[in-house]
């Protein structure tokens, strides 16, 4: 524990990261390169590979439900607006995201956000950086569903826009081969040749799947973070310079974080610490709804009035389309092997679950087209009423996984709503995260070109278009790709957060997490929010004192002025730094 000379408060850690994802992650390995005592705290549980389920019908280990005894790596959240799909674990999303890792199209890049971070020239390094540390590489293996999906685009007049995607995936020379690190000169953990089996988003059980337990928070704890699983952050206040908690402190002498178990009786064991700094990293739902409960609770007063705006679910849909006549699987491959861009607007993928994993086809449905005289619901009923054989088969759960082309469809067009924390019908007792429509186009739970392409899939395979159910009676999109609502300004009018992802009337508390993104990127995040955080670590100096430190990878990657960090001497060595070791392994004590 370290006190503070010019108060009397004593900091259980130089800085404390709420969340272990994309942004969590980086953000833990560079402050503890740069000497920061470091610790994350995690919701979710921690995860070897072989423990996960080998099937999203195991409900007890895939979904995050613990007021249900339900532990897994995937997190459900139906909201007025939207159903988000998310990861829950220390590695966050990456332990259930589909690998994508793209870099955004010149519409985003040059857009008014990503010009005032420096534009192309200066944001770009960081995503190199981000592709180098998450092991991107094109997948090289297509599938029957990547074919069709190229067919359809030849047939759109958008052939030339069928790509493979580039994933974070360990392929190497043979599939279940073992090999040493393939990607930090050694100093990263043994991997596995992916199989193709289709199970990234079940939790990939055979260590092929680049998660961020496998870099960015394997170095961290090489480095000595510490990380603590199964807590979740209950309440974040500015503590003032006799270290008590203070509504009107400016967190200039820190915070006081208090969290309870998720996987305890009663959620205990509950524990307080104090921190210097506070990075959220836990995501727009939970980063927003932490600063929007102690903004209510009359905690952080001084939090910017556009808290909560602005959110984006990425413009998306997802759609399936089914063939049970024909002995055919889809199911093989990695989560998402290829792309299109049927018009200068939408990115469609062909997404897959490992055989057997039909979970998600319990919410698929017939196929219902929006707009017109009647309401999408109306039209849904008809179908039911009328065609009660083909209703009934389009609604079928079984098999979804094998013989389904799953489709997810991503645009870039302007449209958004507010998260907000209120009183739900569903859960009366204590507020919850909900969401609200604003001025401006709403996000769309009917997009005509995502129909069009299922239709035209579906005459060429013989297949059943599906919509999700939740789009149809429920006017609410599915999307896995929450963004905003802690949005990047030139002032706390504009945003919650500065373009050094400083948050606007607080010091030492930072964003970094989806919620900073301003756009619907058209394309899966992870990548971006990767590399925006490691912008945002850049501009963080070392700790007073500290010469920091840089791994021998890194050193090669040539890397070294991005990242703000000293070069290890060729003599040194990783573990042979007292200094280091000193300040990061300390044993913090915590206050309970």
């Amino acid at each position: 524990m370290e006190q503070n000379k010019r108060t009397n408060v004593h900091y259980d850690y130089d800085y404390v990261i709420v969340g272990s994802g994309f942004g969590g992650s980086v953000s833990a390995m560079r402050l503890s390169q740069k000497g920061y005592s470091v610790a994350v705290l995690e919701s979710g549980k921690r995860w070897r590979s072989e423990d996960f389920p080998k099937s999203n019908w195991s409900l007890n280990k895939y979904l995050w439900m613990p007021r249900i005894g339900f532990y897994g790596i995937q997190r459900l959240n139906l909201l007025k607006d939207f159903f988000l799909v998310s990861g829950a674990g220390v590695g966050g999303g990456s332990l259930v995201y589909a690998n994508t890792l793209y870099v955004p199209g010149d519409k985003v890049l040059n857009s008014a956000t990503f010009r005032k971070l420096g534009g192309k020239e200066k944001v770009l390094p960081f995503y190199s950086i981000a592709s180098k540390m998450l092991g991107v590489t094109q997948n090289p293996q297509l599938y029957e569903s990547d074919y069709i999906l190229k067919e359809i685009a030849e047939e759109m007049g958008r052939g030339e826009t069928f790509r493979p995607t580039p994933v974070g995936v360990y392929f190497g020379e043979k599939p279940g081969k073992l090999s040493k690190d393939p990607y930090f000169l050694g100093e990263g953990p043994d991997r596995v040749s992916c199989n193709h089996c289709g199970g990234c988003m079940v939790g990939c059980r055979f260590n092929s799947k680049n998660t961020l337990d496998k870099n960015y928070l394997y170095f961290a704890e090489k480095m000595g973070t510490k990380i603590f699983p199964e807590s979740k952050v209950i309440s974040l206040i500015p503590v003032n310079e006799q270290g008590e908690p203070d509504s009107s402190a400016t967190g200039e002498f820190g915070y006081q974080i208090q969290t309870r178990s998720t996987t305890g009786f009663f959620g205990f064991p509950k524990k307080t610490l104090y921190a210097k700094n506070v990075i959220l990293s836990a995501a727009a739902m939970g980063t927003v709804g932490l600063l929007l409960k102690m903004k209510q609770k009359g905690k952080m007063t001084r939090l910017s009035p556009a808290l909560g705006d602005s959110v984006r679910t990425n413009s998306e849909t997802v759609l399936a389309i089914t063939n049970f006549t024909k002995d055919v699987d889809y199911s093989r491959g990695v989560a998402i092997t290829s792309s299109i861009h049927p018009d200068e607007h939408t990115h469609m993928e062909p997404v897959r679950y490992p055989k057997g994993s039909d979970f998600f086809g319990t919410i698929a449905s017939v196929l219902t087209d929006g707009g017109g005289k009647f309401p999408r619901p109306l039209k849904y009923f008809f179908t039911l009423f009328t065609n009660p054989v083909y209703f009934f088969k389009a609604s079928w759960p079984f098999g979804f996984a094998q013989k389904s082309l799953i489709l997810l469809v991503m645009q870039t067009l302007d449209n958004k709503i507010r998260l907000v924390r209120t009183r739900r019908f569903a859960w009366p007792f204590e507020k919850s995260m909900s969401s609200t429509l604003t001025e401006g186009e709403k996000t769309p739970a009917y997009i005509p070109i995502a129909n069009e392409t299922a239709r035209r899939i579906a005459q060429k395979t013989g297949g059943i278009p599906r919509s999700s159910i939740n789009d149809v009676l429920l006017n609410a999109p599915i999307t896995g790709h929450i963004m905003g609502g802690c949005i990047m300004g030139d002032s706390p009018k504009e945003g919650v957060i500065d373009f050094e992802n400083r948050v606007f009337g607080y010091q030492n508390l930072r964003v970094c997490d989806s919620s900073m993104i301003t756009v619907n990127l058209g394309v899966n995040p992870s990548l971006s929010i990767t590399a925006l955080t490691e912008r945002a670590m850049s501009l963080i100096p070392p700790k007073s004192g500290f010469k920091p430190v840089q791994f021998h990878f890194e050193k090669k990657f040539g890397i070294t002025p991005l990242l703000n960090v000293s070069p290890i001497t060729k003599n040194s060595k990783l573990n042979k730094k007292p200094k280091v070791k000193k300040v990061l392994t300390k044993k913090a004590k915590i206050r309970k």
